[in-house]
This record gives C-alpha cells, sequence and structure tokens, in this order.
C-alpha cells in the first residue's frame, strides 16, 4: 500500500484542491549489506572531529553551506520546512501542454495523487478534463529538500504527478556521434517489415527483471556450495545486413 509523504493542495487558477502525495514505485532489488571480510561481521558507520579529536554520532550533526573557504551557514533539520515557497503546500498549476511535447528523457520519478474529501469534486473535474483533451498539467511543488518541476495527468480514478528534470539537468548529446549512412529502399523495406512483425501491445506484466531474480538464483547457489560461472561474452559478427533482416522478419515471423 503507497505510503503518504506530502499534503498540499492542487493550485489551479483560483481553485485549491486538498490531495495526498504517496510514492509510485519501489525496487524490489535485493539489498546487500558491507561486510567485515575477515569475520563477516556488519561495521558500525563512525563519525570522527580530527579538531577535537572525538568519535560522535549522526545525531551531534548539522548541515553547512560553505559559503566560503571552510566557512559555513549552519541549518538545523527544521530550517528545511521554513523555505520560503509557496510550493511546500502547493502543487502550483502554471500551464497546460500536450503530453506528446514533452520528450520522455525530462521525466524523472512518479507519484499518486488522490483527493482529501473535501476535493473530491474539483479533483475529479480536473483530472476528467484532462483526460478528454489529452492535456497535462505543468507545476511545481517542493519536497524532498527541492523545488521539483512537474506535470499532472489523469490515471484512472486517480491523478499521477511526474517529476521533471530542468533543462540544465540534461546533458548536451552535441559531443556523441552516430554518423548517417546509405540506406538502400530494400534495406529500408526489410526493416520496416521486421518491425512490423514485432508490434505488439504493451504488457507490462510479460516483462520480469531477470537480473533480480538470476541474483537470488545466485543466492540460492551459494548457499548450496555451486559453483558460479560469468555468463560469456557474445561473439560479434558483422554480417550481410539484408541476410540478417530477412532472418530476423522470418523468425519474428514464426513467433
Amino acid at each position: 500500500m503507497p505510503g503518504t509523504f506530502w499534503k498540499g493542495v492542487i493550485s489551479f487558477g483560483m481553485v485549491a484542491i486538498p490531495v495526498t502525495m504517496s510514492v509510485a514505485t519501489e525496487s524490489k532489488t535485493p539489498s546487500f549489506h558491507y561486510l567485515h571480510k575477515k569475520c563477516l561481521t556488519r561495521p558500525k558507520q563512525v563519525l570522527y572531529c580530527a579538531e577535537d579529536d572525538e568519535y560522535f554520532s549522526v545525531k551531534e550533526t548539522v548541515r553547512g553551506y560553505e559559503y566560503s573557504k571552510e566557512q559555513y551557514v549552519v541549518f538545523e533539520e527544521d530550517d528545511f520546512d521554513k523555505v520560503p515557497v509557496k510550493t511546500a503546500h502547493a502543487i502550483d498549476i502554471t500551464g497546460f501542454v500536450n503530453e506528446k511535447e514533452i520528450d520522455t528523457i525530462y521525466y524523472s520519478g512518479s507519484h499518486y495523487l488522490e483527493p482529501e474529501e473535501l476535493g473530491a469534486k474539483p479533483f475529479y473535474l480536473l483530472k476528467t478534463v484532462l483526460e478528454k483533451t489529452g492535456l497535462v498539467g505543468i507545476a511545481k511543488v517542493a519536497f524532498q529538500r527541492r523545488e521539483h518541476l512537474c506535470c499532472l495527468r489523469s490515471l484512472g480514478k486517480i491523478m499521477a504527478l511526474h517529476t521533471l528534470h530542468y533543462q540544465q539537468d540534461i546533458l548536451p548529446v552535441d559531443e556523441l556521434n552516430s554518423p548517417e549512412q546509405k540506406l538502400t529502399k530494400a534495406e529500408l523495406d526489410m526493416a520496416l517489415k521486421l518491425v512490423e512483425a514485432m508490434t505488439t501491445k504493451f504488457k507490462p506484466d510479460e516483462y520480469h527483471d531477470e537480473y533480480t531474480l538470476a541474483l537470488q538464483g545466485m543466492v540460492e547457489a551459494k548457499l548450496k556450495g555451486v559453483e558460479i560461472k560469468a555468463p560469456e561474452m557474445p561473439k560479434i559478427e558483422i554480417e550481410d545486413l539484408m541476410k540478417a533482416l530477412k532472418a530476423s522478419v522470418a523468425a519474428a515471423g514464426k513467433r
């Protein structure tokens, strides 16, 4: 069950819609701990101050912003709840855009939004409008100690909030290279035919994290003392492109 971690309002023109936000995803990857190789004991993290020559705990720390060489402005934990931005308790919608205009490289995280009891009707109204128009609301909201750019869209009975990378977060592609190649009509037609043969419906339940499953298998193998062999690097053979395409189309047809 998703856990609520933020409460506030969706600011939609002059309308305020009280909502709660919860996480939409969680990692299923097995966790591993650092151990002392000699005795397989989990180490304890120790903080040491060279100035006072003493060890201390995390509870005895504060956060500091270095504004000059070894000069800090100190922040207590509750100071971060006082950052004076209106998006601290509001998802401030600034406009609406076609969802297709947002390149997928901008998407970061996903969250669920559901209405508080008082906001049920305006929430449903906004969700329905987004659903009918194919638009998403562009907004900003502050949580986890930063202000996020985000978009809101209809998702079943609720709405989804997707955090987006800011433009300055996206690394340039200018230095990357993929030179243009001359393609024959036959090659292009055969590639299109292969794509058509492989086109299907997206069914998320058909895809599984094979790495995690294999990792769990390794845990069981190690418990049984079974030797584990690393997978071999596949051999890369540059062959006739048309021949490879035709064979791929034939294989896709059989599947």
